[in-house]
């Protein structure tokens, strides 16, 4: 039976780790179903989903994308096809296991009980509760988050939380053809147009941990694009352009 609810996972080079995931998240009560988006992982990663896809017919979903096309365009198009398939809980998270799947039920059943219209899973919300990050790695996300915060004024600390889940009336409401950005600063971005629209952003802590198995996708580019998005993402708004 199709669950109302959809884990979206963005995945590039994960085959140490997708099998297991989907395995994780596919035992979850209640059920919760998953769309795998990838970007064409020479590893194999796409061959794997599609193993593990036979046997779970109609609860795992594939994308498969002709090469790395980055993060933010994976979401919006997860996204979409969500809302096709009529989902009403719509949530992504890491394929690393950096995110406990674990911790997806809370999210959902907090949208769901309408605690709030978007559950962020947050690192920042009860002190920092981040496992093996070097303190260089921690220092840069924390000032990342409390720069964020300070020029957008969003009412979360976890700005670049990448652990959540909306409700599809968010999605709905905002114009995902607008949305260019990848890595952290879409996570932003996104947190900013849904508050913008009306919406209520709500965190929930979670433990965040570094990835066990394969590479990290972190580059100073996607550094550089979040300090640059906020002014970005404040001059729409003011010219009415969000």
């Amino acid at each position: 039976m199709k669950s109302d609810t959809l884990v979206i996972i963005p995945t590039y080079n994960e085959s140490r780790n997708i099998v297991r995931m989907l395995e994780v998240v596919l035992s979850l009560e209640p059920a919760i179903d998953v769309l795998i988006v990838d970007d064409g992982s020479p590893d194999g990663t796409a061959d794997l989903v599609k193993s593990v896809q036979k046997i779970n017919e109609g609860r795992i979903h594939l994308i498969q994308r002709e090469g790395k096309l980055g993060l933010g365009t994976a979401y919006v198009a997860g996204f979409k096809m969500a809302l096709e398939k009529g989902y009403s809980f719509i949530c992504e998270m890491d394929a690393d296991f950096s995110h406990d799947p674990h911790d997806l039920p809370r999210l959902v059943e907090a949208v769901k009980i309408g605690e709030t219209d978007v559950a962020v899973g947050s690192r920042y919300h009860n002190g920092i509760s981040i496992i093996n990050w070097p303190l260089t790695r921690l220092i840069l996300s924390y000032a990342a988050n409390v720069y964020a915060r300070v020029i957008t004024r969003l009412p979360i600390k976890d700005t670049t939380a990448g652990f959540k889940c909306f409700r599809r009336e968010v999605l709905e409401n905002i114009n995902l053809d607008r949305i260019k950005s990848n890595g952290y600063s879409f996570q932003i971005e996104m947190h900013y147009r849904a508050w913008k629209a009306g919406f209520r952003l709500n965190e929930i802590s979670i433990i965040f941990r570094e990835r066990v198995e394969g590479v990290s996708k972190m580059s100073k580019k996607i550094i550089f694009e979040a300090v640059w998005m906020v002014w970005a993402l404040k001059l729409r708004r003011i010219l009415g352009r969000l």
